[in-house]
């Protein structure tokens, strides 16, 4: 019987747990042993005794050495990875492009992980899906942080003491977190527009009421699994430039425009938020891969020139217990796939486990990261 260790995040700022009862349940009914390290549901409001009841048992951080599995929310950091005994499966956000050295070290400790952001995009994966369930409540969190964060009504208000006209609302990228913010904002009666530079967005867009932006001779950019693609200068420079009227009368911009494991494309120019009226807000989804507005700061809200640039990049944690919930199901969905009556099999023909695979028998698998260590790019 594989035992299966749930660990306690340790990240900064980060409130999720990789498992829930719920899951708990599941893995012990396919004679999987769960243990969970002692407080790793507690920021999201789930005590120990609730696993307990769900068939867990709890432990210090001693019993991760012992795991046949192991599952977390955050990258590893150094001191799990020391944790991780040889031939460990770990389950995770890895983050590879921003973590290179971590990578390295869980394939030279003989860790086999399975990088949650590396799940391929096909029909059979969908609820193993961990970006989507993420990017879903950002976008949602992302339009309540505008709205308050806004010294304006998002709706159309009209009065005894007159009309106050509703605040516009400017989304880049129309993908599940900026669909999510556009129906959101649309719910909250806002004035939307969209930009975004694959053509099976126009439809979604049109379909939630928002107005999509138009690129001059723009041309389909949809790349692997349904993601924009990376672009050149010219078309960004052409992009930037349909953006420039629509930002300059945005209240808030909502930016969710990321490309996968490369830095996110900056959209934003410190001119464009500078010609947003006074009061603006800017929340930047992709902040963690650099930022779509060059203003962004990863730690902190900026304020410039009178318009407030927030980083929304840990938003799910903001909101821990529903993001969880998620996540947990995105793991156990995943794990149905490699435990087999309790033991852990690899198999590297299953399209979904081999997409999936970061490291495995020593070596680093997936080839855009491996070529990013030997400088061979991507």
């Amino acid at each position: 019987m594989a035992r299966l260790v749930v660990v306690r995040e340790t990240a900064a700022g980060e409130r999720r747990v990789a498992a829930t009862p719920e899951t708990v349940r599941k893995f012990v009914e396919a004679n999987v042993d769960v243990t969970v390290v002692d407080g790793a549901g507690a920021a999201a409001g789930i005590d120990n005794a609730q696993f307990v009841d769900a068939g867990a048992q709890i432990a210090d951080d001693r019993a991760i050495s012992d795991a046949a599995v192991v599952v977390s929310v955050a990258p590893p950091s150094a001191e799990l990875v020391a944790l991780l005994a040889p031939g460990t499966l770990l389950v995770s956000f890895t983050a590879p492009h921003r973590n290179l050295d971590t990578v390295q070290a869980l394939a030279a400790a003989n860790i086999t992980t399975l990088s949650m952001e590396l799940i391929p995009r096909i029909s059979r994966a969908q609820s193993m899906d961990a970006l989507s369930s993420q990017a879903n409540l950002s976008g949602y969190r992302s339009v309540i942080v505008a709205a308050y964060q806004l010294d304006k009504y998002f709706p159309l208000f009209m009065t005894a003491a007159g009309t106050i006209r509703p605040a516009t609302v400017v989304v880049l990228g129309a993908g599940v977190a900026g669909l999510q913010a556009v129906a959101t904002a649309k719910r909250l009666g806002a004035i939307v527009k969209v930009s975004d530079i694959r053509e099976a967005a126009k439809q979604e867009v049109a379909s939630l009421g928002a107005t999509f932006i138009d690129v001059p001779d723009a041309e389909d950019l949809t790349g692997e699994g349904g993601y924009a693609q990376e672009v050149d200068d010219d078309f960004l420079e052409r992009q930037r430039a349909a953006l420039t009227d629509a930002v300059a009368s945005a209240h808030a911009v909502i930016t969710t425009a990321q490309i996968p494991l490369r830095p996110a494309p900056e959209l934003l120019t410190q001119a464009m938020v500078e010609a947003m009226p006074a009061g603006g807000v800017v929340i930047d989804l992709a902040a963690a891969d650099g930022g779509n507005c060059v203003l962004t700061d990863t730690e902190r809200v900026i304020d410039h020139e009178g318009v407030r640039i927030v980083p929304g990049h840990d938003f799910p944690s903001h909101m821990p217990a529903e993001a969880s919930a998620l996540y947990a199901r995105n793991i156990h969905a995943l794990l149905s796939q490699v435990l087999d009556n309790g033991d852990v099999t690899i198999d590297t023909t299953d399209e979904v486990v081999a997409g999936s695979l970061l490291t495995h028998d020593g070596g680093i698998v997936n080839e855009r990261i491996a070529a990013m260590l030997t400088g061979g790019g991507v």
